[in-house]
């Protein structure tokens, strides 16, 4: 069976965006039908970003106090079972600086990623579940970036410190969605944690950075430990690592970790070839 999902996987900085357009690539390069979904594409088919989730009441609330964008929402919401779900990023996007910032405050509050855990957790297993119904069908190899292992473990343990368990079961369930796409999970190693992760601090905006530290240390597993600043963040990435490799170790699907701890372009694409050839790419 043709591999129809390649999930590429790791902490930040380690490369995964880099390691995904690399595979895009050489799937064009081997005449393979193949479409790319980097973290943050709002267009996303197995996950969600910047999307807000109401109940039937809470959604008839925000249009009573939406002004004139009443129509606007009532054309872009979409219903999953009782929920009113609201690409919110999307018509901010569309619409600029006439998306008031207190109406957007306000339905960010809702977002997909805020919402209780295991709301999320059915949420985004019944977008997954329709992503891999209908890609079952089709002829050509998706190529998702970070949406698999980190977002459940992101939320799970860094947002809500929820048992390890939970978490594992999470993706678990996952992988049990999409077994029939014949997927190939590619998760990317680097040899010192801090380094990369300081580097990414470096070359990414203070802005990225702030967020990040406050996100890894204010809530969650982060909170209950007791961790802050920058050195905090770290010992959260130690506990990410330890679980994302359990999880890896636990999966029963093709699978294999790459070292791109040197950062030499041509010879990663080499070993990311030789990967894919292994399971027939």
């Amino acid at each position: 069976m043709n591999t129809k999902l390649i999930i590429v996987e790791g902490l930040p900085g380690f490369g995964k965006s880099t390691t995904a357009s690399i595979i895009n690539d050489i799937l064009i390069e081997k005449n393979i039908v193949s479409e790319l979904f980097l973290e943050g594409n709002l267009n996303h088919p197995a996950d969600y970003d910047g999307v807000a989730c109401f109940t039937s009441i809470e959604f008839e609330s925000l249009l009573v106090n939406c002004g004139h964008f009443k129509e606007v929402f009532q054309e872009k919401v979409t219903m999953m079972g009782n929920k009113c779900l609201l690409p919110y990023k999307k018509i901010k996007n569309e619409y600029g600086a006439k998306f008031p910032d207190k109406l957007f405050n306000m339905i960010i509050k809702n977002d997909i990623y805020e919402l209780p855990f295991e709301v999320n957790k059915h949420l985004i297993t019944e977008k997954w579940r329709k992503f891999a119904g209908n890609a079952e069908n089709e002829h050509l190899t998706y190529i998702f970036e970070c949406c698999f292992i980190q977002n459940p473990v992101t939320i799970g343990m860094i947002k809500y410190g929820e048992k390890k368990e939970n978490v594992v079961n999470y993706v678990i369930t996952l992988t049990e969605i999409i077994e029939n796409l014949n997927p190939i999970l590619i998760y990317i190693n680097q040899d010192d944690l801090e380094f990369s992760f300081k580097k990414a601090v470096k070359e990414r905006s203070k802005e990225w950075s702030d967020g990040f530290i406050d996100y890894y240390t204010t809530q969650g597993y982060g909170k209950i430990n007791g961790y802050t600043g920058l050195d905090g963040t770290m010992k959260v990435l130690e506990a990410r690592r330890d679980i994302e490799n359990e999880i890896f170790d636990r999966l029963k699907i093709n699978k294999v970790k790459i070292n791109n701890s040197q950062y030499e372009l041509s010879k990663y694409k080499s070993m990311i070839i030789e990967n894919l050839k292994f399971y027939g790419i």
